[in-house]
């Protein structure tokens, strides 16, 4: 069975792909159904999906699938205009906290509830599904889920005799012992914010923001996201954001890193061929204090509420997200998918393997501790506010407590609109 969230499950059957003759071949109609499908992403994934629409054309002759595609900066600005203007994919990939940005009553995108005799969403748990539901309405299905993840070189702990970091003392004795000549753990400004936040959590017992995007904190709860931030960089725990250099990955000057559990390759692939050995650790907790960390769906797909063609859309859906032939060419690129299809049919094939894999594993371990994160938490200007303020304090140039009354003021503006 499945955990509370998504584990994979033993595999009972043995899926082959079409080549093989397991899926018929839909009988062609005298003319074509065009429709579009749109993503971001690398070039590894532009080609192993450019692949999958190649076989699901061959599965559905009746159904020619027209791509658009490019990095994620470009698509985030295109898919912005496209929705102010009707013109957007039929099948799209879509970010997390658009679900909320484009359909706020639940009617910016085609209701898959609808398509559930087409789409298998009996492969989802109620708990997935709610990640892409708004007002009754199902607006876009999940592929996988995401965590910030905290991955650590045993290597070089062992290198100074320590015990890899489990709690937020940890993290400052390995400091000590390093004395400058590596960071025990280092981040984007993203994952700061993440990791900060988490932190001023356990700490004052509450949540930043309220799933709807009001702001929590007092200025005297973001006083304390400021004065750990400063401790971090003053006792070479980490290195400022802004100076993050992945090649210090590479080369074991940093201890570890917080990243996404998606960018697990991306950050620690080259690991082994450096003779280092990472690991997945706990997230960070201080002794007697609940865990405050947070999921969201790495990616979700949803269909176009002015797609004409509702039916041929669902169909290619359904293949994206639970057909053996889409999971063998994906992988775990996505994250692990959330498809009790997809997952049996990784399994099945030793597919799961892995840091990434290890990762997910840990996102089930403490599943019924992770929160549900707000869409509007990885709003940018909060981040960059955050930031600039953090810098502020760490030079000197503002108190911590003048700085959060400045924030707190900032954030509540940001986060209503002004």
């Amino acid at each position: 069975m499945k955990h509370r969230l998504f584990l994979a499950a033993a595999v009972s059957a043995v899926f082959v792909l079409s080549g093989c003759g397991s899926k018929p071949v839909i009988t062609s109609k005298d003319e074509q159904t065009e429709i579009t499908l749109s993503w971001w992403g690398n070039d590894e994934r532009n080609e192993y999906t450019l692949e999958a629409v190649k076989i699901f054309e061959r599965l559905h002759p009746d159904i020619k699938v027209n791509c658009n595609y490019s990095e994620w900066s470009g698509y985030q600005a295109r898919f912005n205009v496209q929705m102010a203007s009707n013109t957007e994919a039929d099948v799209m990939q879509i970010n997390y906290a658009w679900v909320q940005q484009f359909s706020p009553e639940g009617d910016g995108f085609y209701d898959l509830n609808q398509l559930s005799d087409t789409v298998d969403l009996t492969n989802f748990t109620e708990d997935e599904l709610n990640y892409g539901m708004k007002n009754g309405r199902l607006n876009a299905v999940p592929i996988a889920l995401n965590t910030q993840t905290v991955y650590i070189n045993k290597t070089v702990y062992d290198k100074y005799g320590l015990s890899t970091p489990k709690t937020w003392d940890d993290i400052f004795a390995a400091a000590k012992v390093m004395n400058g000549e590596a960071y025990p753990i280092s981040m984007t400004s993203k994952s700061s914010w993440f990791y900060i936040v988490s932190y001023a959590e356990q700490v004052t017992g509450k949540q930043f923001m309220t799933l709807d995007g009001k702001l929590n904190f007092t200025a005297d709860d973001i006083r304390i996201m400021l004065d750990f931030y400063k401790q971090l960089i003053n006792e070479k725990v980490m290195p400022q954001v802004e100076y993050f250099d992945r090649l210090n990955i590479d080369s074991g000057q940093y201890g570890g890193c917080v990243a996404w559990l998606s960018d697990a390759s991306g950050y620690c692939g080259t690991a082994e061929e450096n003779g280092f050995e990472y690991i997945v650790e706990d997230y960070p907790v201080t002794d007697g204090k609940e865990l405050s960390w947070y999921a969201k769906p790495a990616t979700m797909y949803a269909i176009s509420r002015n797609t004409s063609y509702p039916e041929e859309s669902a169909i290619l859906l359904d293949f994206l997200l639970n057909s053996p032939e889409m999971a063998e060419l994906q992988g775990i690129e996505k994250g692990i998918p959330l498809s009790d299809s997809a997952q049996e049919y990784l399994s099945e094939n030793d597919m799961l393997t892995g840091l990434q894999y290890d990762a997910f594993l840990k996102m089930t371990d403490y599943s019924d501790s992770l929160s549900v994160i707000s869409p509007y938490f990885e709003n940018t200007d909060l981040i960059d506010e955050f930031r600039d303020g953090c810098n502020s304090v760490l030079y000197d140039k503002i108190s911590s407590e003048e700085k959060a009354q400045e924030l707190y003021i900032r954030f509540n503006e940001i986060l209503n609109g002004v």
